[in-house]
């Protein structure tokens, strides 16, 4: 594991340790220190003095880089270049340009890339794609995405935040958050064939663009459109797929039900989350990487997203 953040201390680095068939061996990052203490409170074998190091160990199979975008294409074609299977954090690169060039370096050797994209592995969301290719509400006409978030002290305080520094992250928080969504709608509704979209700054608390609304069609021909804001009063996350019989409503990050109406009747299910959210992303990884099933979070799928929100940032 390349990066030693905030993701991979519950959400993706213990999972690594316990889906069965894979072992966390290693670590390495920037900053050495930042990888021995990682090592030493989470039971990690190795932490390499160098990122270099760790992707030409013999010990290491594979590669997961855990770090911000801005790094992800450089470090990628390092292990490309090392002929071991890789997982990059989303968002995937700085822009689809770079994704295209990290997805045909891994096809022309042969190796699989994946994209932390884990909410395509999610029971709960798994669960919201089984009512659709069932037919549940009919054919899908509309989708609607509502995404609000108040600022954080951070951002308030005009704290450094990769995560809102253009150079680091294009697009902020819509980039990191947002990406998300748009992935898994493509993932539950196929591919996003057209898109339009506005990004502005209405908050000047940081340089990156904190609001955001884009409309598009599948190539299903069903309608989308979203909003996200990240300077608003409260916080709201809603997604509605409306279909030709019925709906059905979920949040793509917040813990609550998902709701089905098929000819109005209501049909409410809780699904909850692994503590270690990425476990089932990593167990797919391994089905994948031994014949058994395709990964539905491949660096092919991801690349789409990209361009989706190049095309939202980029206005009309």
């Amino acid at each position: 594991m390349i990066g030693c953040g905030a993701v991979t201390e519950v959400k993706s680095g213990p999972a690594f340790q316990l889906a069965e068939g894979s072992a966390l061996v290693a670590v390495a990052t920037r900053r050495a220190e930042a990888a021995r203490d990682y090592a030493h409170r989470h039971g990690v074998p190795a932490a390499f003095e160098s990122i270099d190091a760790l992707i030409a160990s013999d010990d290491v199979d594979a590669v997961y880089i855990a770090t911000p975008p801005a790094s992800h294409l450089e470090l990628a074609l390092k292990v490309a270049r090392a002929g071991k299977p890789c997982c990059v954090e989303k968002p995937m690169a700085l822009n689809h340009a770079q994704c295209v060039e990290m997805v045909e370096a891994f096809e022309a050797r042969g190796l699989p890339l994946f994209v932390s994209y884990y909410r395509r592995s999610l029971p709960r969301f798994s669960r919201v794609k089984h009512w659709l290719d069932e037919g549940r509400i009919g054919e899908v006409r509309d989708v609607r995405w509502h995404l609000v978030k108040p600022p954080s002290p951070r951002d308030l305080a005009g704290e450094p935040n990769w995560r809102t520094d253009p150079d680091a992250s294009p697009g902020g928080y819509f980039s990191d958050l947002a990406s998300h969504g748009l992935d898994l709608l493509q993932h539950l509704l196929g591919d996003i064939e057209a898109v339009c979209g506005w990004a502005v700054n209405q908050q000047g608390l940081y340089r990156a663009e904190d609001a955001v609304v884009a409309s598009w069609r599948f190539a299903s021909g069903a309608l989308g459109s979203g909003s996200w804001n990240f300077g608003g009063s409260e916080r709201r996350d809603d997604v509605e797929i409306i279909g030709a019989r019925g709906s059905i409503r979920f949040s793509v990050f917040d813990d609550v039900p998902l709701h089905l109406w098929v000819d109005g009747v209501e049909i409410s299910e809780s699904i909850e989350h692994p503590t270690n959210i990425q476990l089932h992303h990593v167990a797919n990884m391994i089905r994948h990487l031994r014949g058994d099933a395709r990964h539905p979070a491949l660096g092919v799928e991801a690349a789409k997203t990209s361009r989706v929100m190049d095309r939202i940032l980029g206005a009309c």
